[in-house]
């Protein structure tokens, strides 16, 4: 952690709607004026997309455990911490991109599923933002959830994470049902021991949950519209969030717990832009101060 380099970071599942929660942070970077370093977590993979289907046919083949991209054996989770500790110290450190599809192929010139050469961070930003799977990881060796300052889940419920998995990597990715069944499958132990433990560890969560029938997330024809659903906001630490104001100002917005917050699903966004955009002034004014 560091108040003159602060790190934000958004950490959830594949399908779990992190890519929405970082454009939102977007949003209210550009209105404020914050000159974000933005990483995603996909760069820190370990290996292509041709590499990862190898090891996994061959572990298969073998009768070994697949690697996944929830677990440490497919990831650069120690170059991850060294990011953020870096960045923390000295507000650098090395990043690159990941290529998902054919537009980003073009623009770099180079094949879907591979990474861009690794580039210093350009000096001058006001914090580094990282939206992927593992912002709050931690095991015996890496801890990389302990040098951000700002840490946020993005958790809907299982089925509903499952429903936006399929729909996205079908419709958008051009995998089989069959295949991102398979994925999900052989995923689900990286999923328990090393996912979900973050999420116990984040500053505050955001989980949507439906309210129409996903019982079978395999069969459901379409996602879950937000005003089909609530999201349940949970606060670590309560201490200083100002619940009446929030109540007030988001429509049929109710409490449930002493630190929990429930919000119509069409209302995420302004939850969150209620929420997150103090915190981030107060990182951005803790930073101004240390300069």
């Amino acid at each position: 952690m560091s108040a003159k380099h602060p790190i934000i970071a958004v950490t959830g599942s594949s399908g779990a709607g992190t890519t929405t929660v970082r454009k939102t942070f977007e949003s209210i970077f550009r209105r404020e004026k914050i000159n974000g370093a933005i990483v995603e977590g996909d760069a820190f993979h370990r290996y292509t997309r041709t590499e990862m289907g190898q090891n996994i046919e061959a572990a298969e083949r073998e009768g070994r455990k697949p690697p996944s991209h929830f677990g440490p054996e497919a990831n650069l989770l120690a170059e991850l911490e060294t990011l953020f500790r870096e960045y923390g110290e000295h507000g650098t450190g090395k990043i690159r991109q990941y290529i998902h599809g054919a537009a980003e192929a073009r623009r770099w010139g180079l094949p879907e599923g591979y990474f861009t050469p690794w580039e210093a961070i350009a000096p001058g930003t006001d914090l580094l933002f990282y939206e992927g799977l593992h912002g709050a990881y931690q095991d015996k060796q890496i801890d990389v959830g302990r040098h951000a300052d700002l840490l946020i889940g993005v958790v809907p419920i299982i089925n509903l994470e499952w429903i936006q998995k399929i729909h996205r990597d079908t419709r958008s990715r051009g995998y089989s049902l069959e295949a991102v069944t398979h994925t999900i499958l052989r995923r689900m132990p990286d999923y328990v021991h090393h996912i979900t433990p973050q999420f116990s560890r984040t500053h505050i969560n955001f989980q949507r949950v439906p309210v129409v029938d996903t019982s079978n997330p395999f069969i459901a024809r379409d996602i879950p519209s937000n005003d089909e659903s609530f999201v349940v906001i949970r606060f670590r630490d309560p201490r200083g969030v100002d619940f009446p104001y929030l109540l007030n100002m988001i429509g049929d917005a109710f409490m449930s717990r002493p630190n929990t917050i429930v919000v119509p699903g069409g209302k995420q966004d302004l939850a969150m832009q209620l929420i997150l955009t103090p915190l981030i002034w107060q990182l951005v004014e803790d930073r101004s101060r240390g300069a």
